[in-house]
């Protein structure tokens, strides 16, 4: 198998499952073995965004209680979260007071016409249903936030399904991040884990997943105002590309 590397910085890789490699310690491992296990249609993907966010490791998470425990103790140690103690399996995370789920102004549509993704009114009045950008401005933002936004951290590549797992109606997805709470989070909202992977990789399986990129982010003057929660408000952006899905 050959190496893999993202800019001559090799990543280390590990997961939990049983038919994926664990690679322990903190010295990081030669060979991108576990992403070569992924499916074809998340490999590429996964791939990518190594290369783009530059990570320290990566790892593919499997949903289990096991690991669901363990990121909860790193959630502790770096004092993201504090245990409430007369509630079992209650924790408190004292977020900064700029860094919140809603961002309506900051959310965009990217399509190639306007009147594709908004609604366009007439004259001069402001449109209060969704905010338009184009592709040449979303691919600008990108390259402004995400080259290196994850170097010194870990990638988490995280299978999920909105909706149970052999419905119709439900949509199977991928969320890449650098954010063990956003893990945990994915765990509590969706079906997460390994069965997710291996529907994606069943031969009668949609070749169609949602495709997401997060990173807590780095501010531009590398000043980190919250250790315990680092955030970049000033530059938080939440993008959807409909036509690259």
């Amino acid at each position: 198998m050959p190496d893999f590397d993202c800019g001559g910085e090799y990543v280390s890789v590990r997961n939990c499952a049983g038919h994926f490699q664990r690679v322990s310690g903190s010295q990081p491992a030669r060979k991108l073995s576990v992403v070569s296990l992924l499916p074809n249609k998340l490999r590429q993907f996964v791939e990518e965004s190594v290369r783009l966010c530059r990570p320290s490791d990566v790892y593919v998470c499997d949903g289990s209680e096991a690991e669901n425990s363990m990121l909860i103790d790193r959630l502790l140690e770096n004092r993201t979260i504090v245990a409430l103690p007369k509630y079992k399996n209650c924790f408190l995370a004292r977020s900064s007071p700029r860094d919140v789920a809603r961002v309506e102004s900051r959310t965009f549509i990217c399509t190639r016409e306007r009147r594709v993704a908004v609604n366009v009114p007439r004259g001069s009045v402001k449109g209060q249903l969704g905010n338009w950008m184009s592709p040449e401005d979303a691919d600008r933002a990108i390259a402004e936030r995400f080259p290196g936004c994850m170097r010194g951290r870990t990638m988490y590549v995280i299978p999920f399904s909105m909706g149970p797992l052999n419905s119709p109606y439900s949509k199977i997805g991928v969320q890449l991040t650098d954010s063990p709470y956003v893990v945990c989070s994915m765990r509590v909202m969706t079906r997460m884990g390994t069965q997710v992977l291996e529907k994606l990789d069943s031969p009668e399986a949609d070749c169609y997943f949602v495709k997401a990129l997060h990173s807590v982010g780095t501010p531009a003057d590398g000043r980190i105002e919250h250790p315990h929660w680092p955030c970049d408000p000033d530059r938080t952006i939440i993008l959807h590309k409909s036509v690259q899905r």
